[in-house]
């Protein structure tokens, strides 16, 4: 038996990635029957929507690790849960309000940490794959700028949808009258893009060179075949 067979896949079983695009391709179908309001929906979605095409259509050239897949896959079910009710209506973050006994719905926290979280391990891997920064003391602090610049621009995206919509944007904003929603939202982005790069740099590494590995082995056999 040739090695590439004896790492094929058992037939029937799915793979990680493709499994983790079923779930939430499930769960955005599920979530647009009939959302609390169907334009924030769409915006909130629209991430999800541009995401799950791009990575399908990029697999092949720019597999990801299996870490970053099922990060990637989180951040989706957040966006689609508080698509799906609007983030200052999302029972998970009412129970998380009524039990530690907050002012406001947390699920836009929450949200906004995720968008720091996330982000920083997608913007490392295609800065260790594609720039000649792996190892260097500059990629983290670059990492972290990226999440930074996207978190800014998001903002920049509400204001835009504020001056469009007027009061019919209040449920994507999710600011529940907190006059610092903008730099808390900056701020919380901050914070999990720096979570994530000291709990997950170590095993984002670890996942990084098996990749490399696997992709240099199936470069060889593929010369081989074609060789042979």
């Amino acid at each position: 038996m040739s090695s590439s067979t004896s790492r094929a896949m058992p037939r029937g079983r799915l793979s990680l990635p493709t499994a983790l695009v079923a779930v939430v391709t499930a769960a955005l179908i599920i979530s647009g029957l009939a959302p609390t309001d169907r334009v924030t929906w769409l915006m909130e979605t629209f991430w999800v929507v541009l995401g799950i095409p791009l990575a399908i259509l990029t697999w092949r050239r720019f597999p990801l690790t299996g870490l970053l897949c099922c990060l990637l896959a989180l951040h989706a079910l957040v966006l689609i849960l508080g698509g799906h009710y609007t983030y200052a209506r999302t029972p998970v973050g009412e129970w998380l309000q009524e039990w530690l006994g907050l002012a406001r719905n947390p699920y836009d926290r929450i949200g906004h940490f995720v968008q720091g979280f996330v982000p920083a391990v997608l913007w490392r891997e295609i800065l260790v794959r594609r720039s000649p920064l792996r190892g260097s003391r500059w990629l983290a602090p670059l990492v972290v700028c990226g999440c930074l610049a996207f978190s800014a621009f998001f903002e920049l995206i509400e204001w835009w949808a504020a001056l469009i919509g007027g009061s019919g944007a209040d449920d994507f904003l999710a600011t529940q009258g907190d006059v610092w929603d903008s730099q808390w939202d900056m701020f919380l982005a901050l914070v999990g893009a720096t979570t994530s790069l000291l709990l997950l740099s170590k095993l984002h590494d670890r996942q990084l060179d098996a990749l490399e590995r696997r992709s240099a082995t199936d470069g060889t056999e593929r010369a081989g075949a074609l060789t042979g």
